[in-house]
């Protein structure tokens, strides 16, 4: 599972991207307007999919400004086959690119090549200022302190923290953590919530923080 922005101008493209992605298990955010890209969080995503041809701001424009502090894979959308538009491309700071009319499987044979390259090239640790996730060892330190989540604890913890400010209800949550098939139901979240807090709390650190109405995010 990977957390996807697409940016493109025609709504219909990113309409079938969302639909085939999130087929695949990913969460998909769209974006029509190139110019709304840098009010997000870029840093939450895994991968991100960029139309070149864009008004106002083209791809290859909003690649250089954005590429400073993404280092998730970029990939170009582009109906320009030349071999100068793709050098381009990737000179920009893109990783790969994508020839308009694409398939569905390509786009996702190339979408789940990224992800797992990236991942295998990244270390184990998700790291915040003041703490930081040992994934492989599903451990999350706070200063030099381990704190003593419980299974579900920790899981719903990665999950926020994997996408920080971004906000999800607690049947996303629960649907995410959980599955479809467990055993309660996105109630508990909240009691999860709670505990977590306490513990955090204990360490004077909140990062988990209540959007009214909404749900929960990850949040410094």
């Amino acid at each position: 599972m990977g957390n996807i922005l697409a940016v493109d101008d025609e709504e219909a493209i990113l309409v079938m991207i969302q639909k085939i992605l999130t087929r695949d298990g990913h969460m998909v955010t769209t974006i029509s307007e190139p110019a709304d890209v840098k009010q997000l969080n870029l840093c939450g995503f895994d991968l991100i999919l960029l139309d070149v041809m864009m008004p106002g701001v083209d791809g290859y424009t909003l690649c250089k400004e954005i590429r400073s502090y993404v280092d998730c894979p970029i990939l170009f959308l582009t109906a320009k086959a030349e071999e100068s538009s793709l050098v381009s491309g990737l000179e920009a700071g893109a990783d790969d690119y994508i020839l308009k009319p694409f398939g569905k499987l390509e786009l996702r044979a190339r979408v789940s090549a990224h992800l797992r390259r990236d991942r295998r090239e990244h270390t184990s640790r998700l790291t915040f200022s003041n703490s930081y996730f040992n994934l492989s060892g599903k451990q999350l330190i706070v200063g030099e302190v381990t704190v003593p989540l419980t299974k579900g604890e920790y899981q719903i913890c990665e999950f926020l923290a994997r996408s920080p400010g971004q906000v999800f209800s607690r049947e996303q949550i629960y649907e995410k953590v959980f599955g479809y098939d467990g055993e309660s139901n996105d109630s508990t979240i909240s009691t999860h919530i709670k505990n977590i807090r306490l513990k955090l709390e204990s360490l004077n650190y909140a990062p988990v923080k209540t959007v009214w109405g909404i749900g929960y995010k990850w949040e410094e």
